[in-house]
């Protein structure tokens, strides 16, 4: 067993000089009693000079150092406790996150402690450890039995102020100082082993699995948190049940509540009557704690201090038929808005708010809980005002199917086809354009201002356009690429055979997303999209070749190089646009006259009425039919043939401007013959 440190000098006594090594300072620091000197190593040039301006002022500052007020006490007045025998280890954090203010309240904190203690070889034997980023024993369990030389060997004490190794320091309380070396009873006498460690932050190293090893060997923790440490682990360094053995307080100030609740633990205090409870109507005593209670009618809160009415309404047996208010010892039923309680004073009942007469509605008054509401009968929309109803437009609220266009007729609609087209069996969709020879190319923007649901309504609107022509390897052929920044041919002229098959893969484009290169695009439609290598028929057939970009936006790059190169190949070029598009690229790109080759539409999903534009343009009346010899128009027959259509059509017209004339003069008549 160590021998205890001599007695510390009375406080009327000159205090012994404090002496460090050659070549070291004494260093004092704020608040701390110097019965130990605290030293720093010296330069060499100044060492002496410094030494003994120290010597000179090191008993007047010991003279304040001692000015201060003793220890402050936390247990209440009255007999030490007697809890029989136990060992136990104080585990302090003297890291360097510990001002030296808060080490000096932790200080006085157990000080007091052991004064309510009943200390010696027999009762509680203490030891002391600190720890930092190592771990420094200030006094083991057999070093000490009388509380004054324990109680000097604390106030010695000298912060590490380090880091936060709290594992390292419970395995050396359980390797080392609950050792028998180090004074700790046997395990055969079962002498309970307990260790608080009190820390201020969250630990550097691993704490749980030491600390399970600690629990195993029979160690009881109680983990003490301050300020800033972290919960977590102060409940895996604890000992079960850890509301009995975790603490959490808020300052360094407030430690000596922890005191008295671990005294009432290991003595059985009246924790009650000794400790401000907070409990706002009953405190019951248990052993080594206490818990607060309610009067009957009330329950405890979330707080576990305060008492709240017991929710009569929360039983389930009040009987209400919408909401159950409670009342202090009693409850109410209450109503939802737009329903009366009835005299049974739970059941509820709607209010009729048409029956009052005073909606205005046209048609139907409904009553609701908001009040009155207006309704209308089938086929008619509610107006703004929320009373008129008007016919509705059954066009623009359903999907209708119409190819090309509907008709909304009260209750019902109907489809309607472009002049020259007739009505299929299905009411919806209309007879293609009459067979044709064309090559048709489309060239579709893939930017990323199209969006990708924009992208998908302008695939079903190309889709469309499919469906007015007759696609065949004889009759008309259809290829679509797509441009971005840069160009791709999703399918050349050549590759399709039927509608069916165009659809399909023009359903399965994928969209490409960034710039807008519609100049690029127009080049490769003129050096590649025609070439007989992609599908298209030779030139000598004589077979029309149709262009029709599709865009939203301004070209990033020119596009009047390709556009008239475009018209000088022969190619009829159409030009759509929709939302951003700028008329003058679209006019750029449109063969003449611009008004029939020029389509706009400023929203995405109001590109059906370009249908019927593109119909009378793509799908020509004069179309070549199936099975027709294609022949050259320079011809000497073509000319002939042609120049005797030109005569008819003169001669036709010639004729209907003279009825016109006629009926013009008999009108004449009939104005001079009334006056």
């Amino acid at each position: 067993m160590r021998q205890p440190p001599p007695p510390a000098p009375a406080p009327w006594q000159t205090p012994p000089r404090a002496r460090c090594p050659r070549r070291y300072l004494v260093q004092l620091p704020g608040r701390l009693r110097p019965s130990a000197p605290l030293c720093r190593r010296a330069s060499e040039p100044s060492r002496r000079l410094r030494a003994m301006r120290n010597l000179l002022c090191w008993p007047l500052a010991m003279w304040l150092l001692l000015l201060q007020p003793w220890e402050t006490q936390p247990q209440a007045a009255g007999r030490r406790c007697h809890a029989g025998p136990m060992d136990l280890v104080f585990v302090i954090d003297s890291s360097r996150s510990v001002r030296p203010f808060e080490f000096e309240t932790m200080r006085q904190f157990l000080v007091g402690l052991l004064r309510s203690l009943d200390v010696g070889p027999n009762a509680t034997r203490v030891g002391v450890v600190q720890y930092s980023s190592q771990v420094q024993s200030v006094f083991p369990l057999g070093a000490f039995s009388r509380r004054e030389d324990m109680e000097r060997a604390i106030r010695a004490l000298v912060p590490l102020a380090q880091g936060t190794m709290t594992g390292l320091a419970i395995q050396y309380a359980m390797n080392v100082a609950f050792s028998e070396a180090e004074g700790a009873r046997p395990l055969r006498e079962r002498v309970p082993r307990v260790a608080v460690v009190v820390t201020d932050g969250r630990p550097q190293d691993r704490v749980a699995e030491v600390a399970a090893q600690a629990r195993a060997r029979g160690i009881e923790i109680y983990a003490v948190g301050v300020q800033r440490a972290d919960v977590g682990s102060l409940r895996t360094m604890a000992s079960p049940p850890l509301d009995q053995h975790v603490f959490l307080v808020e300052s360094f100030d407030l430690i000596q509540e922890f005191g008295l609740q671990f005294l009432g633990r290991l003595c059985g205090k009246d924790l009650c009557a000794e400790w401000e409870h907070g409990c706002q109507q009953q405190c019951v005593n248990a052993p080594g704690t206490f818990y607060c209670a309610c009067d009957a009618g009330y329950k405890l809160a979330a707080d576990h201090k305060s008492c709240v009415a017991i929710d009569l309404c929360a039983e389930g047996t009040h009987g209400c038929d919408h909401h159950c208010v409670n009342a202090p010892g009693s409850y109410f039923c209450r109503c939802r808005a737009g329903y009366a309680l009835q005299q049974d004073q739970r059941s509820c009942r709607a209010i009729d708010h048409c029956s009052f007469g005073n909606h205005s509605c046209q048609h139907e008054c409904v009553s609701t809980p908001g009040g009155p509401r207006c309704h209308c009968r089938d086929g008619h929309d509610l107006l703004p005002d929320g009373k008129s109803c008007q016919v509705r437009d059954l066009c623009n609220g359903v999907d209708h199917g119409c190819q090309f266009q509907c008709v909304s007729e009260g209750l019902s609609y109907r489809c309607l086809c472009p002049e020259g087209r007739q009505l299929q069996a299905d009411g919806k969709s209309c007879t293609r354009c009459r067979e044709g020879h064309v090559d048709l190319v489309l060239l579709v923007d893939g930017s990323k201002s199209v969006r990708p649901q924009n992208f998908e309504l302008v695939k079903r609107f190309v889709n469309q356009i499919v469906d007015l022509l007759d696609v065949s390897p004889e009759g008309t052929r259809i290829g679509l690429v797509q441009f971005s920044s840069r160009v791709r041919t999703e399918f050349p002229l050549g590759r399709y055979g039927t509608a069916a098959e165009v659809k399909r893969a023009v359903l399965a484009v994928e969209y490409m997303e960034r710039g807008t290169m519609t100049g690029l695009a127009l080049r490769h439609l003129v050096l590649h999209s025609f070439s007989e290598a992609q599908g298209a028929r030779p030139r000598a057939l004589n077979v029309p070749r149709v262009g029709l970009v599709f865009t939203d936006g301004r070209s990033q790059d020119d596009i009047s190089v390709w556009a008239a190169r475009a018209k000088e190949e022969g190619i009829v070029m159409y030009a759509v646009g929709v939302g951003k598009a700028v008329e003058e690229e679209l006019r750029e790109i449109a063969s003449e006259p611009a008004e029939l080759h020029v389509s706009y539409s400023p929203d995405f999903s109001t590109m059906a009425h370009l249908l019927e534009n593109l119909r009378g343009s793509i799908c020509p009346e004069e179309g070549i039919g199936a099975g027709t010899e294609l022949r050259n128009p320079c011809e000497c027959e073509s000319l002939v043939e042609f120049q005797g259509r030109t005569l008819g059509a003169l001669e036709s017209l010639a004729c209907s401007l003279a009825q016109l004339t006629a009926r013009l003069e008999d009108l004449e008549n009939q104005l001079a013959d009334k006056k």
